[in-house]
């Protein structure tokens, strides 16, 4: 998968000839259960099997045509108008392909997907890139809770791909994150990385309390201001590892825009949690 800024990648998917239009017919606050709506499914689908697509209304079984209007068929690359902040599971277990969101969206955006790519033009809800295994997730506005962690009672979160939020984040940012990257603009919520076995969160923002809690492994980095780090962490050394310029140029190439001069740093690395296995990280950026 080839490196994109956010500005071409929207560019890209809205110019495309091949794809489908969503809109939603009415404003709602009840939930709408929409798995169907996937580049893997609408790929596949002429017009008239895109309107039959199941999805649920609350706990009503409707068709996707009773709900949205539809433009386009057998398309991998999908756009979404307006603002669906009460249909959740949008681009779950997707494998390729496209899909835009000219607005807010519900909880679970990207559930489990494996490939392909999702950009939010506004805000996302709780719960976003849950047990993510590829692919990019990239919100430009706010994200809830529990963003790229593990599904409810199970231990595995994100697992590959790479989450960008160019707001805030809530608490428990990529908890039990097991590989992948996670970078967030804004300030990030209480718990991050909390039982991480690997992977790469980043704050650029205010990072909150009780950051890796329970972390075996892995690495959270903290360019901006944070709280006093648990009493579990122990100071290591000042470093200027080399990996993190190579992730922001990672970063940058994407078309994530934050201050160049931060690859310049140093930063005090922290060791722990020694209440689990003990061999995570906590970077904590030094002004040079």
């Amino acid at each position: 998968m080839g490196c994109v800024s956010c500005v071409g990648l929207n560019k890209e998917i809205l110019e495309s000839t091949n794809k489908v239009v969503l809109c939603l017919k009415e404003q709602s606050t009840i939930p709408v259960e929409a798995v169907t709506i996937c580049p893997d499914i609408f790929s596949k689908c002429s017009h008239s099997e895109i309107l039959e697509l199941p999805l649920f209304y609350g706990k009503r079984r409707r068709k996707l045509g009773d709900l949205f209007t539809v433009d386009g068929e057998k398309s991998d690359c999908i756009t979404i108008e307006g603002d669906v902040g009460n249909v959740k599971k949008i681009g779950s277990n997707m494998t390729f392909g496209k899909i835009v969101v000219q607005g807010n969206v519900g909880r679970y955006v990207g559930t489990s997907m494996k490939g392909g790519r999702i950009v939010v033009q506004g805000n996302a809800a709780d719960k976003a890139g849950l047990a993510m295994q590829g692919g990019v997730l990239w919100i430009k506005g706010n994200t809830g809770h529990q963003t790229g962690a593990a599904r409810p009672g199970e231990s595995r979160g994100v697992n590959h791909g790479t989450i960008i939020v160019e707001g805030n984040a809530g608490q428990e940012l990529g908890a039990c994150m097991r590989r992948g990257l996670i970078a967030v603009l804004g300030n990030v919520g209480a718990f991050a990385g909390a039982k991480m076995v690997a992977g790469t969160v980043l704050a650029f923002g205010h990072l909150e309390a009780r950051a890796g809690a329970g972390m075996k492994r892995g690495s959270i980095i903290s360019f901006g201001t944070s709280e006093p780090l648990l009493p579990t962490y122990r100071y290591e050394a000042l470093l200027q590892p080399v990996y993190i310029r190579v992730l922001l140029k990672h970063l940058k190439g994407l078309g994530m825009q934050f201050d160049s001069s931060l690859m310049d740093g140093s930063f005090q690395r922290y060791s722990g949690d020694i209440n689990a296995l003990g061999k995570g990280e906590i970077l904590r950026y030094v002004k040079p």
